[in-house]
């Protein structure tokens, strides 16, 4: 879509972390100029575990790696960094990691996560960008729950400058988000995001309340929810995935947006997400501000990761 896009140089940056991390343990497995043998091989593969890009994820990479060193295609140390590179770019099929929108009417995006990964934030970002770009954006407080999420959310709408609909604290999640509905539809606003209580995916009557806001969107526009997106905070490294099998049981998740991906070293969970989640991430939070935000791309997330 365009909205999100990145720098090269931006995202190594905001990579920073995550990277010195990788590259500070990597080093420390390959002295330059060294012969490569199988000793070396189950240390790099300790590292890269270490380094949360998961453990079957870091099978497949060392896999592949044992055998293009039996089948001499790579040699030395120094031919290591760019084999895993080519081989990392690969586990990434086409696949469409771009905003799904509506053919008419307006895009509805609903927002899952659990609280504290950085949920309220990340939709911000996206009302941010989108209003950016001549959308006209609605904010959906549907986590009414607890009065300081819809406050928060308050806040952003207006700093960020889009609209919302809210109801007062304790009101029934699902009919804020037809009254949202309502009023994205006579408003002629272009997309409708619509937040969720911060909710523990093993907490059932709240995951029925999930379903119950995706079915009143759905009843009240056609194709809706056309996105379900779910938060995942980078920090938390291997409980993000255990979190996201939970959520696609409940919900049809269709993108992830990896918040916080700047202030961790964890940053290899994307690869770990590639391998045992057939879910794309689509978005990327590096920041606090509403503009630091980028679509995820693949080549440049490993250039980023290995340079």
């Amino acid at each position: 879509m365009g909205f999100f896009t990145k720098t090269a140089l931006y995202i190594k940056e905001r990579l920073s972390k995550t990277r010195e991390k990788i590259s500070g343990s990597l080093s420390a497995v390959l002295s330059l100029g060294r012969d490569i043998d199988d000793e070396l091989i189950n240390k790099l593969e300790e590292t890269l575990v270490g380094d949360d890009i998961g453990v079957e994820a870091t099978e497949k990479i060392i896999s592949d790696l044992r055998q293009g060193y039996r089948e001499k295609k790579i040699a030395k140390t120094d031919d290591i960094i760019p084999f895993l590179k080519e081989r990392i770019k690969g586990y990434w099929p086409p696949q469409d990691r771009q905003l799904k929108t509506a053919q008419s009417g307006p895009t509805v995006i609903l927002v899952a996560g659990v609280n504290g990964t950085g949920k309220t934030t990340s939709i911000a970002k996206l009302a941010y960008i989108l209003s950016q770009n001549n959308k006209k954006v609605i904010v959906a407080a549907c986590d009414t729950f607890r009065a300081a999420a819809v406050e928060q959310l308050s806040i952003w709408a207006e700093r960020t400058g889009v609209q919302i609909v809210k109801h007062k604290t304790g009101s029934d999640p699902a009919a804020v988000a037809f009254d949202a509905c309502e009023a994205a539809v006579s408003r002629n606003a272009d997309f409708l995001i619509l937040d969720t209580a911060g909710r523990l995916h093993t907490q059932k009557d709240l995951m029925r309340q999930l379903i119950k806001i995706r079915d009143v969107a759905a009843r009240k526009i056609p194709g809706a929810p056309h996105e379900v997106l779910l938060v995942l905070d980078a920090t938390t490294g291997q409980n993000a995935i255990s979190q996201a099998k939970l959520f696609t049981q409940a919900i049809n998740v269709t993108g992830i947006f990896l918040a916080k991906l700047d202030g961790t070293a964890k940053g290899g969970i994307v690869i770990a997400i590639r391998d045992q989640l057939n879910i794309p991430v689509k978005f990327v939070g590096l920041g606090e501000k509403p503009d630091t935000i980028a679509e995820f791309d693949p080549d440049t997330f490993v250039e980023a990761l290995f340079s």
